[in-house]
Order: structure tokens, then C-alpha cells, then sequence
């Protein structure tokens, strides 16, 4: 499949995708860290930066996240030098009130993080399978914050290490058309 760039928009997005074929080989602190700083920098709601993450980069923190992980991520996450669990605040902390933006501002976060690996030749995939009851109990994730997303970070591997079925689907998806992405369009003057 090949994807269909109508417009000029900057090359990190165009070569950015989700790859499953990861390779062992760690990650530098600097670069891990770079990514993370990125992150941060993404914009919020009265600047709350509500987006939390827990890093597992070694074997036993590996091993915990790797845990909560439903076997069709496992199977190919399992070879990622980093999983990043990101957590999202669902209050302000200067009145307590609900954030309704709080997914909105942490997803944002996670694209900062996506396009800053990148930029360094990391790869990144979010996941949404995986046990958020065992995430919660595991790494004591309080009530007041949302499991959003676990995220395999590291460098391209051997695409043939996965099976026959990832194999097949290991390549960039295409994108709808801008057109079908309007729930409805306003006239001029309306």
C-alpha cells in the first residue's frame, strides 16, 4: 500500500508509522530521555501537562510490563527495548475539577513523543491491548488518573522474525481522504 500525500506537510509525519518488527538493541538514556522532553512540551489546558508515564527499560521492569500485555501485542512488543505506560491526570490540580480535555492533551503528548523518535530513527507503537485492571493494580495507578496507552519504543528489526499474518500487515497504512474526516462543512456566510 502506498500512501497518497496531497499536500506539503513536514516529512517526519510522512515517514512516521507503527511498526511491530523491533529490535533488542537498547535505547541510549540521552535519546530515551530527548524523547520524553518532547513530550513534554506538547500543549495543555491551562498548561496542566496531565500526561504521566511509567518507563520500563530494564529486564524486570520489562518483564512487569511486558505482564499486562494481551498476547497478540506480546508477541511482538516482547522484543522492544522500552515500554512506556502513559497515564493521563483526569483533575486540575489547581481546583481539583474535572479536566475534560485530559485525553485530548495527553494524546497530544504522545504525538510530540512519536515524532521526536522519529526525528532519531526510533520507532514507536501505541497499544490499546493490554490489561488496564492489571496496569492499575501492578504500578499503583491511582483512581484520578486514566490508563491511556502502553507504547513500544526502540529500533527496526528483522521483519522476519514476525509471523506470517504481521509480516503481511508490517507496512505504512493509508490515511482517509481529508474530505471523509468532516462530520459537516459549514458554507461561507452561513
Amino acid at each position: 500500500m502506498t500512501r497518497v500525500f496531497r499536500h506539503d506537510i513536514l516529512p517526519l509525519i510522512k515517514e512516521r508509522w507503527s511498526p511491530r518488527a523491533y529490535s533488542e538493541e537498547k535505547i541510549s538514556k540521552d535519546d530515551l530521555y530527548a524523547i520524553l522532553e518532547a513530550a513534554s512540551y506538547a500543549p495543555s489546558c491551562f498548561n496542566e501537562q496531565p500526561w504521566r508515564f511509567i518507563l520500563a527499560d530494564d529486564e524486570k521492569s520489562l518483564s512487569k510490563m511486558r505482564s499486562i500485555l494481551y498476547s497478540g501485542n506480546l508477541q511482538w512488543a516482547q522484543k522492544a527495548p522500552v515500554l512506556l505506560l502513559i497515564a493521563a491526570k483526569k483533575t486540575f490540580t489547581l481546583n481539583n475539577e474535572e479536566n475534560f480535555w485530559h485525553m485530548f492533551d495527553t494524546g497530544t503528548a504522545w504525538g510530540f513523543l512519536s515524532l521526536e523518535a522519529q526525528k532519531r530513527g526510533i520507532i514507536t507503537h501505541a497499544m490499546g491491548g493490554f490489561s488496564m485492571s492489571k496496569a492499575r493494580k501492578f504500578f499503583k495507578i491511582p483512581e484520578d488518573y486514566e490508563i491511556v496507552t502502553v507504547v513500544a519504543i526502540g529500533r527496526y528489526g528483522d521483519i522476519n522474525q514476525l509471523n506470517d499474518d504481521l509480516k503481511q500487515r508490517e507496512h505504512p497504512d493509508t490515511r482517509k481522504d481529508i474530505s471523509e474526516l468532516f462530520l459537516d462543512k459549514l458554507d461561507k456566510g452561513e
